[in-house]
């Protein structure tokens, strides 16, 4: 073999060595953001888990407005697990939802005048008799078994 081959047989295996510590390099980068991320989903599933638990117990407790919290627990249920929140006994939280979907919020319930205002009270009222005690069943359920599935685990 001649100088100029062992030295085009050499310098190929350094850049082929190299391409590989390059590439090694880049994968344990994508395997640490990778990491990182299923950390960070597993947060914010604690998170959300740790949030539906004390929205469900305040409601139980009636520290909490049965529309304002069944509205609260259904977004949460939405973005911690569909399949729990699509679940047959989170219905109500769905039903209360939707019923309440036309209300104004935030600077927008303060411009209301005084008779739009109890025009919307009185259907929350009217909401709370008919399903305030299967929000409760639901919060009950959530804390003593929804929240304690597959999800609260992960």
């Amino acid at each position: 073999m001649d100088a100029l081959t062992l030295t085009l047989l050499t310098t190929g295996l350094l850049l082929i060595a190299a391409l590989a510590a390059y590439a090694w390099n880049l994968w344990r980068r994508v395997w640490a953001n990778q990491r990182a991320r299923d950390e960070a989903q597993q947060e914010r599933q604690q998170r959300l888990g740790g949030d539906l638990h004390i929205l469900a117990s305040s409601l139980l407790d009636e520290q909490l407005p049965l529309i304002e919290g069944a509205i609260r627990i259904k977004v949460l249920l939405d973005n911690y697990d569909s399949t729990l929140s699509n679940d047959s006994r989170c219905q109500v939280f769905h039903v209360l939802f939707e019923a309440t979907a036309d209300v104004p919020t935030h600077a927008a319930w303060k411009a209301l005048d005084k008779s739009e205002r109890r025009r919307f009270e009185k259907r929350f009222n009217e909401l709370e008799l008919q399903h305030k005690a299967a929000a409760r069943i639901a919060a009950r359920w959530l804390l003593d078994e929804g929240l304690k599935g597959p999800q609260a685990s992960a």
